[in-house]
């Protein structure tokens, strides 16, 4: 299988994946945005974050599996923990069981979906994955709030693809769309902290590396909230 290709992503400055960076990462989009706004008069420019979005995030109108309209960046990923996949509603590959994975995972951040974490899996064929056909694949899999699944202009999709970095660098082998579900990139958008995994990795794998790795700020222990020793 295909690794996911990051290149995209690592050209943005202060993108971290997984493993060490993290503070650094943090600390460094920080700075920089401190030093624009310490000069008096400077005309703004794009922090890190905004490059980011400007180049993975595109803000385009998608379709939910409810029918509902929503913009990708503004809607689903701004300011929150995210997980995306692509998928088929129709799949007699890998996709069932990489959604049967994410609905376990889904229960292992249980009140926290739909808040600051949300999970999104977008369609590779939205010529036939219409919103009802996502509806029915998503109750088979007990698809609660924050999970959403996605359909839209078959443009749009393609170029959410390419944007999110669901490519292969041999064009052969990427227009094989089947080489594109087997992966998973989770992150968190406001620090800018990205990685990916394998989706058929187990569930539990799966949320310690999103907690390891993107789940940021920890919050503080109690004790040290009241003043307390740690």
């Amino acid at each position: 299988m295909p690794s996911v290709n990051r290149r995209a992503w690592l050209s943005a400055a202060g993108v971290a994946l997984v493993g060490g960076g993290l503070e650094a990462a943090r600390a460094s989009a920080q700075t920089a945005t401190a030093k624009v706004a310490s000069v008096p008069g400077a005309k703004a420019k794009r922090t890190p974050r905004e490059r980011i979005r400007d180049r993975n995030l595109p803000n385009l109108l998608l379709t939910t599996h409810e029918g509902k309209q929503v913009r990708f960046y503004d809607d689903l990923v701004k300011d929150k923990i995210v997980l995306i996949n692509m998928m088929y509603a129709e799949c007699q590959g890998i996709c069932p069981g990489i959604s049967a994975n994410l609905a376990k995972v889904y229960k292992k951040f249980g009140k926290r979906m739909g808040r600051d974490i949300m999970m999104i899996s977008i369609t590779l064929r939205p010529e036939r994955d219409t919103p009802q056909a996502l509806k029915h694949y998503a109750g088979m899999h007990k698809a609660g709030p924050g999970w959403v699944f996605l359909t839209g202009k078959p443009d749009d999709i393609e170029l959410l693809r390419r944007r999110l970095g669901f490519v292969d660098p041999d064009p052969e082998v990427d227009k094989d769309k089947t080489t594109h579900i087997g992966n998973i990139r989770f992150g968190n958008e406001a620090l800018m902290l990205w990685g990916a995994c394998p989706g058929q990795t187990k569930p539990e794998s799966i949320a310690i590396s999103i907690l390891e790795a993107v789940d940021w700020p920890k919050p503080e222990p109690a004790a040290k909230r009241k003043g307390g020793k740690g």
